[in-house]
């Protein structure tokens, strides 16, 4: 049996199916780390590179328009590598930040002057490692919440408003009244605050 194309697996995703969406980042998972591997940012490890390119691989995936020339290859390839240089432009923008936005730690945080940010940062504790699993597996309890209690319309607005989209932009991506999207998405509210109680 041959494998699906990038086309079909794009249009399966839109559908929310997530054994199509496992299987194109899989497929693209080495052109991330080929690009990446040929990029050096200072201070960064080559993990960290790897990860802004598959920020630009699903922004691919969220952006590409079947109808305009381009295969989606292609277009994966300029949204990963624009992802990866922008990263870089970004940290090397950032390179006297330190100096530009210096804060004094003796400064006073209340008015009455007896608590400065050192002692504000002092106190901060330590992220525990359970907590950290913990809130993992949190997050993995919402995730698998909202694949059982949003309709296939409301995965495929809430994927699309955490992509950046406006309600007008995802209005007119679904061919939808901007009402039906303003709607759906407080129906996901809605269903996320029954998650939390």
């Amino acid at each position: 049996m041959s494998a699906p194309t990038d086309e079909t697996l794009l249009a399966r995703i839109r559908q929310g199916d997530e054994e199509a969406e496992r299987l194109l980042y899989n497929r693209y998972k080495q052109l991330v780390r080929s690009r990446a591997h040929s990029y050096f940012l200072i201070g960064a490890d080559h993990e960290d590179l790897v990860q802004e390119g598959m920020i630009g691989l699903y922004k691919a995936v969220c952006e590409y328009d079947g109808s305009k020339a381009a295969s989606f290859k292609s277009f994966a390839e300029l949204c990963v590598t624009r992802q990866i240089l922008s990263a870089i432009k970004q940290a090397t923008r950032k390179k006297h930040g330190p100096l530009n936005n210096y804060v004094s730690l003796n400064r006073s945080e209340t008015t009455d002057g007896d608590l400065t940010l050192l002692d504000t940062v002092r106190s901060l504790s330590v992220a525990d490692p359970e907590d950290v699993v913990i809130g993992r597996e949190n997050f993995e309890q919402l995730v698998q919440h909202l694949s059982k209690v949003l309709s296939p319309m409301e995965q495929r607005v809430l994927n699309l408003y955490l992509c950046g989209y406006s309600y007008p932009q995802i209005a007119a991506k679904l061919e939808k009244p901007s009402k039906s999207i303003d709607n759906a998405m407080q129906r996901v509210k809605r269903k996320l605050e029954g998650f939390r109680k």
